[in-house]
């Protein structure tokens, strides 16, 4: 695989601050996409035909992921994590095997025709729902706040998405099997109805929840830069607080963890 095990617990230790503005790096798309209406010292002339234009940077996504996982894995091995020599072995191995035997007018445009898929799948159940401009500190419920699965009408779409439109269920119990998920489902459901979490167990079909995306990214387009907005950019967790654009930044007390 072109990710490694370590950028992938990487990547979704990124999901414990879904969609927390200056934090999670899913949603920090800027220059070429903004979920939100930025503030004018980070806008961009891009935004206005963001709606129209979202499928080129949503294709470099894969190519993204490459370079981000060999990244950590550089990282890891300089800072002696178990088994991160191996990792990068395998993965130096993987490309090698890549470059040798495949042509590259072969891979290349097959990088970024999965890339493009992939984040048509993976964008919308997190980008038109929730935005938190304060920490959370109920993790449940604000996985449940910002994400909405997506409802598969065919065959076809159910193979496409394979097992992503169960978002929640991915997120909150990442190491399950995904042929699981389904079983899941009604189990979520009944919890956030006996829970009375905010807005419920979110889903729309897989068109629905397309255009909704879209829709979104045409309604900031059209929408004049806010001062004062909060910053687009993620850094992750650790770095956004460091830098003080997290909610989480400067301690968040005992009030809002009780």
């Amino acid at each position: 695989s072109h990710l490694s095990f370590i950028a992938i617990l990487t990547l979704h230790n990124f999901r414990n601050v879904a969609n927390e503005m200056g934090v999670d790096e899913d949603i920090a798309t800027d220059p070429f996409l903004y979920p939100w209406a930025p503030d004018p010292k980070y806008d961009s002339p891009l935004r206005k035909i963001q709606h129209l234009i979202f499928y080129i940077p949503f294709s470099f996504l894969f190519a993204l992921w490459r370079v981000d996982t060999l990244q950590v894995a550089v990282d890891s091995v300089e800072t002696k994590r178990p088994d991160a020599k191996n990792e990068l072995w395998f993965l130096l191995a993987h490309y090698f095997a890549l470059l040798t035997f495949f042509p590259l007018q072969v891979w290349v445009p097959a990088v970024f025709l999965s890339g493009l898929m992939s984040a048509i799948i993976v964008t919308p159940t997190h980008q038109s729902e929730e935005y938190f401009e304060e920490y959370q500190p109920d993790w449940v419920t604000a996985q449940f706040r910002s994400t909405r699965n997506a409802v598969m009408t065919n065959p076809f779409s159910e193979w496409l998405w394979g097992g992503m439109q169960y978002q929640l269920e991915h997120h909150l119990f990442p190491s399950m099997p995904r042929s699981k998920y389904p079983q899941l489902k009604p189990i979520l459901q009944k919890f956030a109805e006996e829970n009375e979490v905010p807005g419920g167990y979110r889903e729309s079909g897989e068109f629905e929840i397309l255009y909704m995306n879209w829709d979104l990214y045409r309604r900031v387009a059209e929408s004049e830069p806010v001062p004062g907005a909060p910053y687009s950019r993620g850094h992750g967790q650790l770095g956004a607080i460091n830098l003080g654009f997290s909610p989480g930044a400067g301690g968040v007390g005992l009030g809002k963890l009780l």
